[in-house]
């Protein structure tokens, strides 16, 4: 089994979405559990301070490392400690099937301005961002790699084979596009390859517009 750590500031954040969809059923099938750590447990004042102004100078708060250190030798966690991060590189589906595969996961949800640097340096044991982007805090890119993570568990999905066939389940290349009934809507047809019946001529046709679309993707980005 999967144990999964999430620390946090807001644990009311996790409640509804871990008892929903594919990570209910992963949770359920015996394959992962979910530990959901209020950081706020760790602060040894009345105000249950988490945050405090930046040496330095400079606008907004930083998170202090101590209800962090605390947190994750209380739960006794292991590598990977994932720190969401904008400094960290991007998750990629390559991160899931390694969290997946492994006995546990922590993640350290971030708030307010940054958290102290210690954290990133001697406590996680990465850091990984959604993109390019800043949220207003890690909560929402957790439960992204919870459910990333989740879904790959035997259990989680009815199909397993569904998932290897995601776009970005053997590197960087995208999926096919997907189609369903009706055949026709508002004079838009589905391919006639795909009702064919022949599963040759499908196959080439789902790599070739894998290829054409990751292709595309590419030159995007360029």
């Amino acid at each position: 089994m999967l144990r999964i750590s999430i620390v946090t500031i807001f644990p009311d954040f996790f409640t509804a979405p871990l008892a929903l969809s594919i990570p209910a059923r992963a949770a359920a099938a015996g394959m992962v559990s979910y530990s959901v750590v209020d950081l706020r447990a760790f602060t040894h004042d009345r105000h249950k301070t988490v945050d405090d102004y930046p040496f330095g100078g400079g606008a907004g708060m930083v998170m202090k490392p101590e209800p962090f250190f605390e947190a994750v030798d209380a739960i006794g966690a292991k590598a990977p400690i994932v720190l969401v991060s904008a400094r960290g590189r991007v998750l990629t589906q390559a991160d899931a099937v390694r969290y997946a595969s492994g006995e546990e996961l922590t993640i350290l949800c971030g708030h307010y301005k940054d958290v102290d640097q210690r954290v990133a340096d001697h406590l996680a044991t990465e850091e990984v961002s959604l993109g390019e982007f800043v949220l207003s805090g890690g909560e929402p890119a957790a439960l992204a790699i919870v459910d990333a993570t989740a879904r790959l568990l035997p259990g989680a999905m009815s199909d397993l084979e569904s998932a290897r066939t995601d776009s970005f389940w053997d590197g960087s290349e995208l999926s096919a596009p997907s189609y369903t009934r009706p055949a026709e809507y508002r004079g838009q047809r589905v391919p006639e390859v795909l009702m064919s019946g022949d599963h040759r001529r499908i196959a080439e046709w789902r790599a070739a517009e894998a290829e054409r679309l990751s292709r595309a993707r590419a030159k995007g980005y360029e």
